[in-house]
């Protein structure tokens, strides 16, 4: 059997050269068809001027621009003027949407993939679809080009040789709490994003967990307002009242010093109140006794104080 023959003029699809263009620097040009693929281009962290030439040319060549809001998308196709069909795709409707453009590829299609900032997959969607398309024996190219991560890693003025990558931290206080008392065990600069309404507390957790590490707030990165804040963990918190809320913010935490103490008390409560929560105590004893290397006996006596604590607080509650 002949194999079927893939079309190369997708579904929906004009091949009208004037539709694939875009502008730079006030001279319209014109982009050739980008071959058939999935294509992951990483756009602007804030400053419109940080595209890169050839994903530029690639916007501007694929068929369709999946993105996670078109309105921001927006912003960045018309200050290129691109004439480029935009197509949602967010962790709302990405099972739906995933198929559509799936079929859109075995046609023959090339397809773009952006996030609202920065590069694709990272604390954004996308994973499940690259991993689809791959599966799915397409072409996969990746277009490297602004990533807050590593931006906040060089402006931070700390050790860039070992990093490790956290995203957002739990919501709650009790579970962040605990998250941090594990992230202290790793020998490694930390890199966290947090969003304006709770920097301010993540500040004093982090202050609390691992008061004398060296850190930097990176806020508005790229952006007019950029600004960066450097000094210890215990300083930067203590700032946090006057600390200007609005825009985004990356948290960049330097590796322990040698000879300090990984983990407060306060720390090993708070991890041990989270596992309790779930697990035995023999678990939680097991899990705080490896991250915090503190000896079991310590921690295993207080993880009976704590779970009585909680036995008496249910009862408590129960009676009242």
């Amino acid at each position: 059997m002949r194999p079927k023959a893939v079309s190369t003029n997708p579904p929906n699809v004009s091949d009208d050269p004037a539709r694939r263009h875009y502008a730079l620097g006030g001279e319209k040009l014109t982009a050739p068809r980008a071959a058939a693929g999935l294509y992951l281009v990483a756009t602007p962290i804030g400053n419109l001027g940080d595209i890169t030439l050839r994903a530029l040319e690639t916007l501007a060549g694929v068929d369709m621009i999946a993105c996670e809001d078109t309105r921001i998308t927006r912003r960045l196709t018309e200050r290129y003027a691109m004439s480029a069909q935009l197509t949602p795709y967010h962790e709302h409707n990405a099972a739906i949407a995933r198929p559509k453009i799936l079929a859109q590829l075995a046609q023959g299609a090339s397809v773009a993939l952006v996030s609202d900032a920065g590069t694709p997959l990272i604390s954004d969607p996308g994973f499940k679809l690259v991993r689809e398309v791959c599966a799915a024996g397409h072409r996969v190219t990746a277009l490297p080009g602004p990533s807050s991560v590593l931006a906040a890693l060089s402006l931070a003025a700390l050790p860039t040789d070992r990093f490790f990558f956290e995203g957002f931290l739990p919501p709650k206080a009790t579970a962040r709490r605990a998250r941090l008392a594990e992230l202290a065990r790793l020998d490694a600069t930390l890199v966290l994003f947090e969003s304006g309404s709770r920097v301010q507390e993540t500040l004093a957790d982090l202050a609390a967990v691992m008061g004398t590490r060296s850190a930097a707030i990176c806020r508005e990165l790229t952006k007019l307002h950029e600004e960066i804040s450097r000094g210890t963990l215990l300083e930067l918190a203590e700032g946090a009242a006057t600390l200007e809320t609005r825009g985004e913010f990356v948290l960049v935490i330097g590796p322990q010093a040698e000879g300090t103490e990984v983990m407060t008390s306060e720390a090993i409560d708070d991890l041990l109140r989270d596992r309790l929560a779930r697990d035995s105590v023999k678990d939680a004893v097991a899990h705080a006794v490896e991250v915090s290397g503190r000896p079991r006996r310590e921690i295993y006596a207080r993880a009976l104080e704590l779970a009585k604590e909680n036995e008496e607080q249910s009862e408590k509650h129960g009676g009242s």
